[in-house]
């Protein structure tokens, strides 16, 4: 074997090995996400982040905690009085600088579900933002589910849907079933309105996701406000670096 192919058989073949790991796990990721619907969260936008904490606190904190959270830090980021925090997001009768725990007893969530909710502080971090939008976007009625509820994206997901007076009801179109094969969802056609239109529903489930996301990783508005800085000190910098080389090198001919 000659020189060059030792060379070859040593560097490219890793490279070439590490390349479609990547392109796998890239393929296997957009496999499990297929189908996914685009959130569109933002979690600079501190309006959407009150609309979405406003969403939590009325429909989900019943079930799901955020144990990562604690209100006194949910008024700091979204720009909130403590005031406007315990009149309208403190339902538990928890104290300011408490963590948002969900007052059902894990017994009986247990005994009415199948198995207590989830946290929800990470959801986001775990599974996506359009996976979450999706999710919640998904549930349709299903006379065959104890709970009277299902969702194509979790199917037999054991949790009732909370929004439903606000999307309406949903109903699925089963997809004509082969001899042998389960029936699966075709589409979801809403057959009774809510509260709110269509649109109106998917900027309220944005804007729940998006404090979700917020939730997930609180810092990132943080890291967004010092990225400002760092921007503009090292364009400082730069500026500086060019005056000195500048400086440096007028006498050199």
């Amino acid at each position: 074997m000659t020189k060059r192919q030792l060379l070859m058989k040593r560097y490219i073949f890793p490279v070439a090995l590490a390349f479609s790991l990547i392109v796998g796990s890239v393929s296997a990721n957009a496999a499990e996400g297929g189908g996914l619907l685009h959130a569109g969260t933002n979690v600079q936008d501190q309006a959407s982040l009150q609309r979405g904490a406003r969403l939590f606190f009325n429909y989900c904190v019943g079930c799901h905690s955020l144990k990562y959270m604690r209100y006194s830090r949910i008024a700091q980021d979204l720009g909130l009085s403590e005031q406007e925090v315990m009149q309208n997001l403190n339902f538990t009768g928890a104290r300011f600088d408490d963590p948002v725990i969900s007052h059902m007893p894990a017994e009986l969530a247990t005994k009415w579900f199948g198995k207590a909710p989830p946290d929800l502080s990470l959801e986001v971090s775990a599974k996506t933002a359009d996976w979450v939008y999706t999710y919640l976007n998904s549930f349709y009625l299903d006379p065959h589910s104890p709970i009277g509820w299902n969702n194509t994206v979790l199917p037999n997901a054991a949790m009732p849907f909370p929004l439903w007076e606000l999307q309406g009801l949903q109903t699925a179109q089963m997809k004509p079933a082969k001899v042998g094969e389960d029936p699966a969802v075709e589409k979801l056609v809403l057959s009774q309105p809510g509260k709110l239109t269509p649109a109106q529903f998917q900027q309220a489930t944005r804007d729940l996701t998006n404090f979700l996301e917020y939730a997930s990783e609180p810092a990132a508005l943080e890291r967004h406000h010092y990225g400002i800085w760092v921007l503009l000190f090292l364009a400082f910098f730069t500026l500086l670096a060019a005056m000195l080389k500048k400086e440096y090198w007028k006498d050199v001919h």
